[in-house]
């Protein structure tokens, strides 16, 4: 979907989106499986005191973390900032985000990534879309970084209120399916939270969390 039409947006354009890029045999895709939080943190953490997640907690994570990139991702971003928040004619929220974020095959890398963001809090779903350019509030033209494909990222929360599951996935706009960008992500699929929950239990809900 071109930026025009999605400059228009209702979040169901956004799910299409997204959907598309999924779907397209030239992009490289991965998805990591669902991850019950709680589970995890008693089978791979020592917590201290202990206190479980909730779908609600969990979903409160994932909205300021989309908002305030720094908080919740400073293992990969060293500099971010948010703009244009707003809200969509179907309740759902929009708003543009830019970050120096590492590399995914070329982590001592930074590069500039600005992302086309898209929330709903009725279906606790956040779309980044990847961007080649955007503008700020005072006219200033960003331009993204070439040193890797622009990318779209899925993040979610699944489960019940009191089991609830971390939920993510990437499009990596590429020419064609490139395995070199699976493989950071291959290698994090039995390495316990993704590090964003942890920095949330621990910060936000003032839990002592260390890795068994």
């Amino acid at each position: 979907m071109d930026t025009e039409v999605l400059s228009r947006a209702t979040f169901q354009d956004a799910e299409r989106a997204y959907r598309e890029a999924w779907t397209n045999p030239a992009h490289t895709r991965f998805e990591f499986p669902p991850v019950d939080v709680n589970k995890t943190v008693r089978e791979r953490y020592r917590a201290s005191p202990h206190r479980p997640l909730t779908r609600t907690s969990l979903w409160n994570m994932e909205t300021k973390k989309a908002w305030d990139a720094m908080a919740y991702l400073n293992y990969v971003a060293k500099e971010a900032h948010s703009w244009g928040r707003h809200t969509l004619t179907d309740g759902a929220e929009r708003w543009c985000r830019a970050s120096m974020q590492r590399g995914w095959i070329k982590p001592d890398d930074y590069g500039q990534v600005l992302e086309d963001i898209f929330i709903s809090h009725t279906k606790q779903t956040v779309y980044f879309f990847g961007r080649a350019r955007m503008t700020q509030v005072n006219g200033k033209e960003l331009v993204a970084s070439t040193f890797q494909p622009l990318f779209h990222v899925m993040h979610g929360v699944g489960g019940t209120q009191d089991d609830p599951h971390n939920l993510w996935s990437i499009a990596l706009l590429t020419d064609k399916p490139d395995p070199r960008y699976l493989a950071p992500f291959e290698a994090r699929l039995n390495e316990g939270l993704p590090e964003f929950v942890e920095i949330y239990i621990r910060n936000d809900l003032g839990v002592e969390l260390t890795k068994l």
